[in-house]
């Protein structure tokens, strides 16, 4: 009976399995398809052109209408590659005219079967502009039927093209092109600092704010959600707001710094790379403008890990509290010999989610900034390139590098990270 019960409890599982395997695959395409394609077009020379496949454009126009019988139709046609890299192959061009006209133009790559004018034109390379007149003789008919306009005439123009994305030419210069490139190592380490100090911060801050609602007292409950604004606020909202408050010429922390006689003149938070600052006799270049994004950044996702500390200290016995005050151990010794300990792991957590977050984060920046004075991390220089210079190859590559310090990030991580955390 065993036996039998054992063989019957696997077959339902397999029956589970197969069950979920729909779900698991459209998962994992949802997960692995933008990465791989990502990888794919890193090794392509791809623009932002590219994207829409290349066709022959031809635009006509009438430069003499018959009036009689036996007079001429001139039809122009200023035709051109719409790529100006990829060759088109066997270009076609084909019109079914009117009744009555009759094609007079020697043009050995043209000719009439009946009332459809066919011509083939060959290969044009990329950038390939031509101009060809076409004349035609009127006879009656076509006066007859009221000298139709010839361009409302059915036309059909054909091409073929090698697409640039899917054939198998790959290419190293995208990723040679960005890391011998004068913006990618000064984007690297503005990610990275930006990243780390912005998750420390943000962490920080939320360590306070648990602390503070820690213990229970009126108005904590109204504070919580107050607290919970800065995340769930939409980014772009709170962004304009900080934007405000930070004007140089009517925001308020410089109409207020300037009051009270903290700064002496307007200060550009979000447009200054850097001032010059003394500190114990030395004198170094504060990165103002990048200071200002960090404290954005702080400020905005501090609710995440002030959600986390919370429900941790929560958990912690306070018998532990009351036999340190037993022992005669004051706030700060409860605090690095009791608190510190039981929220190391899920500060660990905190700080690996926010890094994995905010090394992607580009809405906080670009809104801030814009990437300007010395504030352009990785994904901004992605959007830049693939948008802005419309070279979608090189955005892919830089995106695929930020991917690795990601990995490299990650491998460290749990490489050296205890392992009950």
């Amino acid at each position: 009976m065993a036996v039998r019960r054992m063989t019957l409890e696997a077959r339902e599982a397999r029956l589970a399995y197969w069950m979920l395997a729909p779900t698991f695959a459209v998962i994992l395409l949802i997960v692995l398809f933008p990465v791989l394609l990502n990888v794919w077009l890193s090794f392509k020379p791809v623009t932002l052109a590219d994207l829409r496949a290349p066709v022959p454009v031809a635009n006509e126009r009438v430069m003499q209408q018959p009036e009689d019988a036996g007079d001429e139709l001139v039809l122009r046609l200023t035709m051109r590659n719409g790529s100006q890299r990829i060759t088109l192959f066997g270009v076609d061009w084909q019109k079914t005219l009117p009744a009555g006209l009759t094609l007079a133009t020697v043009e050995p790559r043209c000719e009439q079967d009946g009332r459809t004018v066919a011509c083939a034109f060959g290969d044009w390379e990329g950038g390939y502009r031509e101009t060809l007149e076409l004349t035609f003789v009127a006879d009656t008919a076509y006066l007859q039927a009221g000298s139709p306009d010839v361009r409302d005439a059915p036309t059909d123009m054909r091409a073929r093209a090698e697409n640039i994305i899917t054939n198998l030419v790959f290419t190293l210069d995208n990723y040679r092109r960005v890391l011998t490139g004068t913006d990618f190592w000064p984007s690297l380490r503005i990610t990275l600092v930006y990243t780390f100090f912005s998750s420390v911060g943000s962490i920080l801050l939320g360590l306070f704010a648990a602390q503070l609602l820690n213990s229970r007292f009126r108005g904590q409950g109204l504070l919580r959600g107050l607290f919970l604004f800065p995340y769930v606020a939409p980014v772009i909202a709170v962004a304009f707001v900080w934007a405000f408050f930070l004007d140089p010429f009517s925001g308020t922390v410089n109409a207020l710094g300037q009051r009270w006689d903290l700064l002496a003149g307007p200060v550009n938070f979000l447009g200054q790379r850097s001032i010059e600052l003394s500190l114990f006799g030395l004198s170094f270049a504060f990165p103002l403008a990048l200071a200002s994004v960090v404290a954005f950044s702080s400020w905005n996702y501090f609710p995440f890990a002030f959600l986390f500390i919370l429900a941790r200290l929560q958990a912690v016995p306070i018998d532990m509290y009351e036999a340190a005050d037993v022992d005669g151990a004051g706030p700060f010794a409860q605090f690095w010999y009791i608190t510190l300990p039981n929220l190391a792991g899920i500060l660990a957590v905190l700080f690996l989610l926010r890094f994995m977050f905010l090394i992607n984060k580009f809405e906080d920046i670009f809104l801030l900034t814009g990437g300007a004075a010395g504030t352009k991390n990785l994904p901004v220089l992605i959007y830049d390139e693939a948008f802005a210079r419309s070279d979608i190859g090189a955005g892919s590559a830089v995106a695929m590098v930020l991917f690795l310090v990601l990995l490299i990030f990650m491998f460290f991580y749990y490489r050296f990270a205890p392992e009950n955390e």
